[in-house]
């Protein structure tokens, strides 16, 4: 199942599914995963906005990233858009910043009375 979903961050879990809000740049100097900004995380690709090659390429990159194989990640939306969401089924890694953020909101979570 593939919904859209509203998050309070730039990323949550939806069952054992990652789900990312994306604010991706093409034609990057490297790829890369960058810092959140707002409720979406910023993510770098060298590829070129061209037919959503770019979009292609960040798949690939995330799905090593987070040890995946590329049918593992859905684009729920934004494949032609620098903003887009991503489930990511899971993961078997996360990036710092991510585990962080998980982290920190579980944390929070705990807190709540």
């Amino acid at each position: 199942m593939n919904k859209r979903l509203v998050l309070k961050s730039f990323c949550s879990w939806d069952d054992d599914a990652l789900v990312l809000n994306i604010l991706g740049t093409p034609s990057a100097k490297k790829d890369a995963i960058g810092k959140p900004k707002g409720k979406q995380l910023k993510v770098s690709v060298t590829a070129a906005p061209i037919a959503g090659r770019a979009t292609d390429h960040m798949v690939k990159f995330l799905a090593e990233e987070f040890g995946v194989s590329i049918k593992d990640i859905v684009v729920v939306f934004g494949r032609m858009n620098v903003n887009k969401q991503l489930r990511i089924n899971k993961p078997k890694s996360l990036p710092a910043v991510i585990s962080k953020h998980l982290s920190q909101e579980a944390e929070n979570t705990k807190q709540v009375p």
